[in-house]
């Protein structure tokens, strides 16, 4: 068997695409590996470049856009490793940070999860865990504290931005563009909801996990850089909509449906506090990105009932 399969879900990010695979077969040096690339429909030849410049990456190419939790769950299904890492294709390992992974794995065998540290591409730290969240933190996210005080224990505890990320950590949540999972707590727990289409779908997924007695950990022992949003940023206005969209869903499948119906309180909250005001302002401005943001929380609150 195979040490790691790593998984990477595509959708127009040919360019992210092959840096990515290239970080992979420069830096991994001691563990048995396969690269497995789902393709959601990409019209930008994402799928002719990996043909021809990576031909031994396993490609399933499918005809629509299916999601990432479908797409990483069809490469879960061939997937031959001992471990699976799901890898971002805006997310560039550097040297070792597979081998390393690995080998944390094989000396912890209650981790069902492990990330390693995120960065920026200037370096800093990139928040890549969190707690579970809660109507609290969502509340304070609403309100505007967690950014208001980002370092806060309370305010900012969604997130954890007062850790530095710089000690092993046995954390809640941990993201989707770098996670490797033990084979055998797949096989225990189950694969991604394919119910979530984008967001909350790695939330999910370790919400189960823990539920289920496994542990997840973030680990500063190794580094990737990973550009946020590399692709989504291409329908930003689309991604924030599904990404409170996800939010509720996820609320209402652990928490119940009067918690889902208080996190949309919330959420409506956020819009009458934060984006009327920032409207108002950038009609006048004439910022046509910002106005986009902000119409796609209109569309949002509109949606709201209908979750």
């Amino acid at each position: 068997m195979l040490d790691i399969s790593i998984i990477v879900v595509n959708w127009n990010g040919r360019d992210l695409l092959a840096r990515c695979l290239q970080c992979v077969e420069a830096t991994v040096k001691q563990a048995a590996y396969e690269v497995i690339v789902i393709d959601n429909a990409s019209t930008d030849g994402s799928q002719a470049m990996v043909r021809r410049d990576f031909p031994r990456v396993k490609l399933i190419e499918n005809a629509q856009n299916v999601g990432f939790a479908k797409a990483n769950n069809q490469g879960m299904e061939i997937a031959q490793g001992r471990y699976v890492l799901l890898l971002n294709s805006d997310a560039f390992v550097k040297d070792g940070t597979i081998d390393t992974m690995v080998a944390f794995m094989d000396a912890h065998p209650a981790a069902g999860m492990a990330a390693c540290k995120l960065l920026y591409e200037d370096g800093t730290v990139q928040p890549s865990v969190s707690r579970f969240p809660t109507l609290e933190t969502e509340f304070y996210t609403a309100v505007g504290l967690e950014k208001l005080f980002p370092n806060s224990r309370l305010f900012g505890k969604y997130q954890m931005r007062y850790w530095d990320h710089n000690d092993l950590r046995e954390v809640d949540v941990i993201l989707g563009a770098f996670m490797v999972v033990r084979r055998e707590a797949i096989e225990q727990v189950g694969m991604m909801d394919e119910r979530f289409f984008m967001y909350s779908e790695e939330v999910d997924w370790c919400y189960r996990f823990k539920r289920a007695g496994w542990k997840i950990y973030s680990t500063p022992a190794t580094e990737a850089v990973h550009i946020w949003g590399g692709t989504s940023q291409q329908i930003r206005a689309q991604m924030i909509v599904q990404l409170y969209r996800s939010r509720v869903q996820f609320f209402r499948k652990h928490y119940g449906a009067l918690s889902a119906s208080l996190l949309k309180l919330i959420l409506g909250l956020n819009f009458l506090v934060r984006v009327v005001p920032g409207y108002a302002y950038y009609l006048t401005k004439g910022n046509p990105q910002a106005i986009e943001k902000h119409q796609a929380f209109q569309r949002l609150l509109v949606s709201l009932p209908g979750f």
